[in-house]
């Protein structure tokens, strides 16, 4: 059976007259000409490509590009800024953890680039941070930072880093995790992304841990992506998201759906939503996903917090 991603890519591409085939050939060479930000455009290029199905020549012209594109694209080198230690109530610096320490509540961030605050300049700009700072702030506690997550994890990914945190030492009080993205560039199967997810969350919730998992985020707002490969993408990450969701659920975790709640503001000011190279988020991003995630973990926890109001996902993504 063709996968549903595979065989909306070909409803769209039979959409096009023949007058505008030419158009479409356009528009895939646009996909090559964007570098590492088009890699969900490619990632879903290969998928058509994978399938053996009519138009041969279009077939044979998207499995070049593609395979060319996947050779230029630039790797992530920069090392996000890292700020693990402990924070107390009322700011002041961090202070550096050593074993013996009193905290009074350990907080782990797990996860892909957008965990670890890729795109940020100071560590205070990090997600993480940002998050154990409003923890120490509302809980009175001090609160020790550790971060596992890597630049580039899928769902398996972020299941060895929960494995390899617990070979190295005692879980955490409360975990938060950020991914997904990495999983729809890649094309892994939802079902297994979910999957892999739930037992790394379960993992941690059998060991006391709470856990808060912001889900797949919204890769339809990333303009640099050409239509319709960007409406595949935004259907692709919806679906993991509420795979994603349930699958967290089930195993005793929170998602935070944080596709829906940033959307909109993604698609209205994406010059102060997007870091420098467009693909991932800015620090004025950072800040509104750690807003939705630190009310959610304080109610885990069990302090008095809001929770965030959720909005409806777009029907549709605008070209």
């Amino acid at each position: 059976m063709i996968p549903q991603l595979v065989r909306t890519v070909i409803k769209l591409f039979l959409s096009y007259p023949p007058e505008r085939y030419q158009s479409f050939r356009k528009m895939v060479a646009v996909t090559m000409r964007v570098g590492r930000r088009s890699t969900i455009a490619l990632a879903t290029v290969g998928a058509l490509a994978s399938t053996g199905t009519a138009y041969l020549g279009a077939r044979n012209l998207l499995v070049g590009q593609a395979t060319q594109a996947r050779t230029i694209i630039p790797k992530s080198w920069e090392v996000p800024p890292r700020a693990d230690g402990v924070y107390s109530p009322g700011g002041g610096p961090v202070e550096r953890w050593h074993r013996g320490m009193p905290v009074d509540l350990h907080l782990m961030i797990f996860g892909d680039s957008t965990a670890t605050g890729y795109g940020c300049v100071s560590a205070e700009e990090v997600p993480g941070v940002l998050i154990a700072r409003g923890l120490a702030e509302r809980t009175g506690k001090r609160v020790r930072l550790s971060t596992k997550a890597i630049v580039g994890a899928t769902s398996r990914g972020v299941s060895g880093q929960v494995d390899a945190m617990f070979v190295a030492g005692s879980p955490p009080d409360a975990a938060v995790m950020m991914l997904g993205a990495n999983d729809v560039t890649a094309l892994n199967g939802i079902s297994q992304s979910a999957r892999r997810l739930a037992g790394a969350v379960r993992k941690l919730r059998n060991r006391g841990a709470v856990v808060v998992v912001g889900t797949c985020p919204d890769l339809g707002v990333v303009a640099a992506i050409p239509q319709p490969l960007r409406s595949l993408a935004h259907s692709r990450g919806s679906q993991l998201a509420r795979a994603q969701a349930a699958a967290v659920k089930a195993a005793g975790g929170v998602p935070v759906p944080l596709a829906s709640l940033l959307s909109r503001q993604f698609r209205a000011a994406p010059e102060l939503m997007f870091s420098a190279d467009g693909f991932h988020p800015s620090p004025t991003a950072y800040a509104l996903a750690a807003e939705q995630l630190l009310p959610v973990l304080c109610e885990a926890l069990g302090e008095k917090d809001g929770v965030p109001t959720v909005e409806e996902p777009p029907a549709h993504v605008p070209a």
